[in-house]
């Protein structure tokens, strides 16, 4: 069991939110929002869960058993359970239980239990066919608690089943302690060990570095990832058809910056192939494989893979690996230099009510901008007051995209407001604020 004052300390402090404004503390968009705009804020989620469903044909889903892990007040679990027969949730929080059970009443096919924090012991071993999870792990103050929990879901998945699991991928450096808000983080690293010692093939692991670290893994047998460390495969086993830009559809990428990813389309791809076997070289330099996806309709597996910072450009070999063994011909891959860095404002808004947008309800902002190289020379004023003490804070650095928090000027009151924001000599546009109080 874990350590019970864990435990009660998740559960109390997740009650005390969940009486406070459970729909904030879930969503973290908007204080007080009706069940219509509260279920609005699971949209990205949702298609993400169902992007990655299309791995098994629907007629089959349909008879799925399914659990969530960290349900809340049910904002998943509701547009969730027309996918499946049946599905439960499990979480810390009765309070939470108590809602989702109030939102869930219309859904005969939807069932919630209050759990411990990190087991899942009402449930059977080898009971579902999927798992998901978001948005829980990163607020688990105990690295070994999430652990916990994810042997749990080895042992509640069914042979061959999946799960699509989050996790906070964010640096730990500089932090000394966790709390059930700001919860521990992973590295790429630790999945990937996980996942191999618990025998399970890793399908993705989109995001890393940032707080959405997006994983998929399928259950294997004991012993798999052992028998596959001695697989042998010829040259041709497999056949990489196209190459592409992972963002577009154009046949080549930049050697470094953001849309430095192809996607590889593949005939043949072995069966058991996952991030923990497959190896890509561009050139004489490896990629990092972050997706394998399932056979589309002609029978074509997309690789998706992060190019490094490459030195050369121009035409350069794509090979296909199993560790250090090709599994395909090469390809070839154009390769090109960067573009210009071009900074980019891409989101103003309140910097806790997220989707009041230009309504700034607590006098904070949130800034987001993208292709910052040098964060340090953003400045910001309002109505001409310059803006002290911002706040600086990396949530993707693969676009080098920038979140940058303050607190309005005292002498800013309600009203209209122009906001200006500069990197060093490049200014944007006017963003005009409408200051509530």
């Amino acid at each position: 069991m874990p350590d019970q004052d864990l435990s009660s300390r998740m559960r109390n402090e997740w009650n005390e939110r969940a009486r406070e404004d459970a729909g904030y503390y879930v969503a973290f968009g908007q204080r007080d929002q009706d069940d219509a705009a509260f279920f609005a804020t699971a949209t990205e989620v949702i298609n993400n869960l169902e992007g990655e469903l299309r791995r098994v044909a629907p007629a089959k889903r349909r008879a799925w058993r399914v659990l969530e892990i960290g349900c809340g007040p049910g904002r998943l679990m509701r547009p969730m359970s027309r996918h499946f027969a049946e599905i439960h949730g499990v979480d810390v929080s009765d309070e939470m239980i108590v809602r989702a059970r109030e939102k869930l009443s219309d859904t005969p096919n939807a069932y919630v239990h209050v759990g411990d924090g990190a087991h899942l012991t009402e449930f059977a071993e080898n009971s579902f066919d999927f798992v998901y999870s978001y948005a829980v792990f990163q607020h688990i103050p105990s690295q070994e608690v999430v652990y916990e929990y994810l042997r749990e879901i080895r042992r509640v998945l069914k042979p061959g089943a999946f799960a699509r699991l989050q996790f906070n991928g964010l640096s730990r450096a500089g932090l000394d302690s966790y709390d059930t808000w700001s919860g521990t983080r992973f590295a790429s690293s630790e999945i990937i060990e996980f996942t191999a010692a618990q025998n399970f093939k890793l399908l993705a692991l989109e995001g890393a570095g940032t707080q959405y670290l997006w994983t998929t893994w399928a259950k294997e047998p004991d012993g798999w990832f052992a028998a596959q460390q001695e697989k042998t495969f010829t040259s041709d086993t497999a056949q990489i058809r196209r190459i592409t830009n992972a963002s577009s559809s154009e046949p080549l990428a930049p050697c470094r910056g953001r849309f430095s990813a192809i996607s590889l389309r593949v005939d043949n791809l072995p069966a058991d192939a996952g991030l923990h076997h497959l190896r890509v070289t561009i050139g004489d330099s490896l990629g990092t494989v972050a997706y394998v996806g399932p056979p589309d309709n002609i029978h074509l597996q997309e690789i998706m893979v992060l190019l490094p910072e490459l030195e050369a450009t121009g035409l350069l070999p794509v090979e296909l690996r199993w560790l250090d063994s090709p599994i395909a011909a090469p390809a070839t891959l154009r390769v090109i230099p960067p573009g210009p860095i071009v900074p980019c404002l891409k989101a103003v808004s309140d910097g806790y009510h997220l989707t009041a947008g230009k309504r700034i309800e607590t006098r904070t902002v949130k800034i987001t901008l993208e292709e910052i190289e040098r964060p340090h020379e953003v400045h910001a004023t309002i109505d001409g007051l310059p803006v002290e003490d911002l706040g600086f804070f990396c949530v993707d650095p693969r676009p080098q995209r920038f979140e940058v928090n303050f607190r309005l000027p005292e002498q800013i009151g309600p009203g209209e407001h122009s906001l200006e924001v500069r990197i060093g000599h490049r200014k944007f546009p006017p963003v005009m604020l409408d200051v509530v109080a």
